[in-house]
């Protein structure tokens, strides 16, 4: 079962701890290897642990906006899933499937590291649309989906008005900067 509470709390802990929500930033100052690939083609992002070292790495072609996402993703592998990465590299070819379970929690980790909750809370309840919110906030729609329904799961008695899609990465080829979604054209 997905721990939303202790997911909240690793990613808060470290926007309070490094004092910014800027995932590459936070995992340099972790110590971990953050390499930009001009060569990973389809592939956005991957994570892996070895030799206790943390290594990203990130698709050189993304814009700013998609690399914080895909970077915050894979440090919420490296704050979520460091055990079992040891034995295996996370190679997102279909990055962000949010039916598995382990890629659903990198994205809550994403979400909560990333966006305010109180900035959240407040947009949600003046009646701001979730594709309002998601542009105000530069991130993608479906990224704001996770935040509010990890929102609703805590108890904040927000309404989530659609599901997050699924597959939503798979449709971002990482040089809209993550538009894709933050306009409404999920």
């Amino acid at each position: 079962m997905i721990n939303s509470k202790e997911i909240m709390r690793a990613a808060e802990g470290l926007v309070k701890t490094y004092g910014t929500r800027d995932p590459e930033t936070i995992a340099r100052a972790m110590g971990l290897q953050v390499v930009t690939v001009d060569t990973l083609e389809k592939l956005l992002g991957m994570y892996t642990y070895r030799w206790r070292h943390g290594i990203i790495l990130l698709n050189g072609c993304m814009e700013d906006v998609m690399r914080r996402m895909v970077c915050g993703h894979e440090l919420g592998h490296h704050m979520l899933h460091r055990q079992r990465a040891k034995d295996i590299t996370w190679q997102e070819f279909n990055l962000f499937n949010i039916r598995d379970r382990s890629e659903y929690e990198a994205n809550a980790f994403l979400a909560h590291l990333t966006l305010d909750t109180d900035r959240v809370i407040e947009a949600a309840r003046q009646g701001q649309d979730v594709v309002g919110m998601a542009g105000e906030m530069y991130t993608n729609v479906n990224v704001m989906l996770i935040k509010l329904q990890e929102l609703q799961s805590l108890g904040y008695g927000l309404r989530v008005p659609m599901e997050p899609d699924a597959r939503f990465f798979s449709h971002i080829d990482g040089k809209d900067g993550g538009a894709n979604g933050a306009d409404g054209t999920v």
